[in-house]
């Protein structure tokens, strides 16, 4: 049996009463109403998905039988986006976005979205952080600039509510927009909102390659200022150019948490990340939503310059195509 503590595995008997484990050790002489041998086989507890995009997934099969049968049992979302809370005009363009996985949107809060989905009946256990990038497209839309004291005050007091009924904390992913429209100062005022209730900053930092060591940075400078835990999401140099900076990053963590700061990290353990061409396109581009961006490409001027960007390490945003050993193109729609 694995405890999860980082011991070695030692043998045990595990006794669950309902939905709680109720004894550990050696329990020979007691019997359960129901007894499973797993003599030989490994005993651990549930593995928790921290970067979970089920949400769909679950909508169409709540059985979750990708993760369950590998001993997934507890499902983490919200990495920039979650589900709440809504306006009309972002159920709208969410239901216009949907691809072979269709719904009605019949919630308006992260709590409303989390109790509709265990209302459909699911296996796993579901969480949530608040997306930073629904709170900003909330309030401020689409729009590449800072928020008014109005509107960040909008988002202080969603992230507030969402935090009472329970979310984890605000999850940030600044490289795709309209995330990486948002400066340092507005995520350290959402993450203040988490600290409040012990919540935590939990981020896809601004850049993964030729500026990992300033992303990283950052989300320390956030955590300093906010007062909030903070974790790096899918911790990584991306492209070879940049794998020699993973020392330094990991010296950077470990410095801030001999400093005090509570900084965490996960990593996934495949060589390839995927992801959606927004992530390769600089926010400039996709300013003003989805169909400005698609507009924005019937230019030929504009994808001239979008070529030049592409080619090079962009000073202000990561270059997810630059920094690619390989590309492989896995999914296309077109309704026509």
């Amino acid at each position: 049996m694995y405890d999860g503590s980082g011991w070695p595995a030692s043998q045990a008997d595990v006794a669950i009463n309902a939905d709680t484990i109720a004894a550990v050790g050696a329990l020979g002489a007691d019997q359960g109403r129901i007894e499973i041998d797993a003599g030989g086989l490994a005993v651990a507890p549930g593995f928790i998905n921290m970067l979970s995009w089920a949400t769909e997934s679950l909508i169409a099969d709540g059985r979750s039988q990708s993760d369950i049968r590998q001993g997934v049992t507890l499902e983490v979302f919200g990495e920039g986006v979650s589900l709440g809370p809504l306006t009309p005009e972002m159920k709208q363009l969410h239901r216009e976005r949907q691809g072979d996985i269709t719904y009605d949107i019949t919630w308006t809060t992260l709590d409303e979205g989390l109790r509709a989905l265990v209302d459909r009946g699911i296996s796993p256990n579901v969480a949530s952080f608040v997306g930073a990038t629904t709170l900003r497209e909330h309030t401020v839309g689409h729009a590449d600039r800072r928020p008014t004291p109005e509107e960040l005050e909008t988002m202080r007091a969603l992230l507030r509510q969402a935090m009472e009924d329970g979310a984890l904390g605000v999850g940030s992913s600044l490289i795709y927009a309209p995330a990486c429209y948002a400066d340092t100062d507005e995520l350290v005022a959402l993450a203040e909102v988490a600290a409040e209730f012990g919540g935590m900053h939990i981020s896809h930092i601004r850049n993964e390659g030729t500026h990992l060591l300033e992303a990283i940075d950052e989300l320390l400078d956030i955590a300093r200022r906010s007062g909030a835990p903070a974790e790096i999401w899918h911790l990584k140099a991306a492209g070879p150019a940049n794998w020699h900076k993973l020392d330094a990053a990991l010296e950077r963590v470990e410095a801030a948490r001999a400093e005090g700061l509570r900084i965490t990290a996960d990593m996934y353990t495949y060589s390839a990340s995927a992801s959606g061409l927004d992530a390769t396109m600089p926010g400039w581009v996709q300013e003003g939503g989805h169909r400005a961006w698609v507009a924005r490409l019937q230019d030929s001027s504009i994808r001239a310059r979008l070529r030049h960007e592409l080619a090079r390490a962009a000073a202000e945003q990561q270059n997810e195509f630059l920094g690619a050993q390989k590309i492989l193109l896995t999914g296309f729609r077109n309704d026509a």
